[in-house]
């Protein structure tokens, strides 16, 4: 059925989106690329992107409601409904997926008693399973009104929506302490986070995403031990290039020579190991699982 006309926002509240929009106008040469922060701005206002704040868009840029609804729907972070103060979203990519953040998932769903973008009875917390959340180095990965809460697990997440609806100030890895969903959403629509203390506390990359950054610049890194390979040796995780082929230290060893009392590393909780770390046996190095011939196509 056709829907009616959206309902027009009230006198002060369009008086002071109008004021609000001019200013995001302001800093683009063509209107219609300030699409993106109105709708944050819309959004900062309601919750969500309603159907009177894509009018409100269309009509202050001159755009029809269907190019506003096309941007609407496509973004993520533009929502189409009613959602809680606190977006929780859970990544359930494949690397953390096998971190743990499966597990995180579940484990809130039964906790809060909500299923995927469903939002608690009291209107506090809404949540999402991830599929990226780009910060892979920190396995598995819980962000709040897209802040980052890293090196997560289904008991210090629960601790973390606990707080979230009992009103505790709660912060996050990298960043500002948590807002509000609307606070955030004025924020991304380019609007300064007055906040004391709060641009200050804004964080950069983490540890674990700058020790690539060195290794590409060729820097060295400190000596690190982690596990060792199945051959009951502990090797050394920096690679063979990050030092200079003419600096050995004196007490170097040769490369096939590893110290006789040398202990395997037991990793601590917080460090995180990939294959490369453990090298596993394989179809075609381990002889008591052969791979068996390679079928041709069709087969």
């Amino acid at each position: 059925m056709p829907q009616l006309p959206a309902t027009p926002y009230p006198a002060e509240v369009r008086a002071r989106l109008d004021a609000d929009a001019k200013e995001v106008l302001a800093r683009y040469p063509g209107s219609r690329s300030a699409l993106l922060p109105l709708l944050h701005l819309v959004q900062s206002e309601e919750g969500y992107v309603s159907r009177t704040g894509m009018a409100f868009c269309a009509e202050t840029l001159d755009l029809t409601t269907a190019e506003v609804t096309a941007v609407a729907t496509f973004y993520s972070m533009y929502r189409r409904r009613p959602s809680g103060d606190y977006q929780v979203g859970v990544c359930t990519n494949t690397l953390c997926a096998v971190m743990g953040g499966d597990a995180i998932f579940d484990t809130l769903k039964e906790h809060l008693g909500v299923g995927n973008n469903e939002t608690t009875d009291d209107g506090k917390v809404t949540l999402e399973h991830i599929e990226c959340n780009a910060a892979c180095d920190f396995a598995p990965v819980v962000m709040v009104n897209w802040e980052f809460f890293d090196n997560q697990t289904p008991q210090s997440a629960t601790q973390l929506v606990d707080d979230l609806i009992a009103g505790r100030t709660v912060e996050p890895t990298r960043g500002a302490p948590i807002c509000s969903y609307k606070e955030t959403a004025r924020i991304l629509a380019g609007f300064p986070d007055e906040r004391p203390g709060a641009v200050e506390a804004t964080g950069g990359a983490g540890p674990a995403s700058l020790v690539g950054l060195k290794l590409a610049k060729g820097e060295a890194l400190p000596q690190a031990r982690v596990v060792a390979p199945r051959a009951g040796q502990p090797h050394d995780a920096r690679p063979q290039d990050a030092q200079p082929q003419d600096a050995q230290p004196q007490d170097a060893q040769p490369q096939d020579a590893q110290p006789q009392d040398a202990q395997p590393h037991d990793p601590s909780p917080s460090e995180h190991l990939s294959s490369h770390d453990a090298p596993q046996q394989t179809s075609a190095s381990d002889p008591e699982h052969p791979a068996g011939p390679a079928a041709e196509e069709g087969e």
